[in-house]
């Protein structure tokens, strides 16, 4: 089978597509026939070794694991011995390690079965930006029915699926985005948009209820003051290949120095596959709650120029790998 390998950490022009052997699923996984992945700042971390302390867990001099992608979409091939929840034949979206190939295997307790009515596009597009969108806004921003809820970076991967379900739990959706995506933002559902090219919310007096942070691109203390007296910040990620590892690490930890002091809540979000969640995500697509926006699509051969485009921090939703 044909997949993207890489053997040293660095840019995209480190991954190849090669002809590897077909991967044989675990006990508890199943073998996925791939028909599409989807792009995410987690994989250029991974392909860069970036910020550092990644390599930790991925290896220090070298990747330990030489395969990319893991969002995906496709059809269920094989079935490990302790599979009985799916069966070959299955159309499923979810996490499959190295999903950026013609076959990956995936745990089956992350994989959850694909509406009829939803594109593999659709469906690869949605797992880790749609779980970190719905458990930062629903479990860890605790947003309620009527709260006002601001999402700096509102047009991203993320930011597009955030708009839509804060909608869904009935709060009021201010997007923060450019110029240029100002009316596609408003058109998934957003109330209200700030072109951040001309104002800077932090700056402008108005409070939030809950401020989802996808960029990292103001201080802490900015943050705070755009959040009402007893608001919440939950924070995730933001920054390109350049940032540093202490760009990143210094607001965590000022993050965590400041929660004790406030009763503001300032919290992060680290997205947790489910099949229950993912399910719920698959029921908002089929109701038409949630419809991903989809940036372009790219061909397995095409995955570097996929991973630039999104490295440049400027996809519009999101950006998927067709495979099949």
């Amino acid at each position: 089978m044909q997949a993207i390998v890489y053997y040293r950490y660095g840019p995209p022009e480190v991954l190849q597509l090669q002809e590897i052997e077909k991967p044989t699923p675990t006990d508890d996984q199943v073998l996925i026939k791939v028909r599409a992945a989807s792009v995410n700042p987690y994989d250029w971390h991974f392909m860069r070794g970036a910020p550092r302390f990644v390599r930790l867990s991925t290896g220090l001099g070298k990747p330990r694991s030489n395969r990319l992608g893991a969002d995906v979409s496709g059809v269920v091939e094989a079935c490990g011995r302790n599979v009985t929840r799916l069966k070959p034949g299955d159309a499923v979206f979810g996490c499959a390690k190295g999903a950026f190939a013609e076959y990956a295997c995936g745990k089956a307790s992350q994989l959850a079965l694909k509406p009829a009515e939803v594109t593999f596009d659709q469906a690869a597009s949605v797992p880790i930006a749609g779980l970190t969108a719905l458990q930062g806004l629903r479990d860890d921003g605790q947003v309620k029915e009527g709260q006002t809820v601001l999402i700096n970076g509102a047009a991203g991967g993320v930011g597009t699926f955030a708009v839509q379900i804060a909608k869904s739990l009935g709060a009021r959706v201010i997007g923060v985005c450019s110029t240029a995506n100002l009316a596609m933002v408003q058109s998934i559902g957003a109330n209200q948009t700030i072109d951040y090219t001309r104002e800077d919310f932090t700056t402008s007096g108005r409070q939030y209820d809950v401020i989802f942070d996808l960029v990292g691109n103001h201080p802490l203390a900015a943050l705070r003051r755009a959040l009402k007296p007893t608001g919440t910040l939950v924070a995730c990620g933001g920054g390109g290949p350049n940032k540093s590892s202490m760009d990143l690490l210094v607001p965590m930890f000022q993050k965590l120095a400041a929660s004790p002091f406030t009763k503001q809540r300032l919290v992060g979000v680290f997205a947790k596959f489910n099949v229950s969640d993912l399910t719920l995500l698959g029921d908002m697509m089929q109701s038409g709650t949630v419809t991903p926006v989809l940036d372009r699509a790219y061909s397995l051969a095409e995955v570097p120029e996929a991973m630039r485009h999104v490295e440049g921090g400027h996809a519009r939703g999101k950006v998927t790998i067709s495979v099949a």
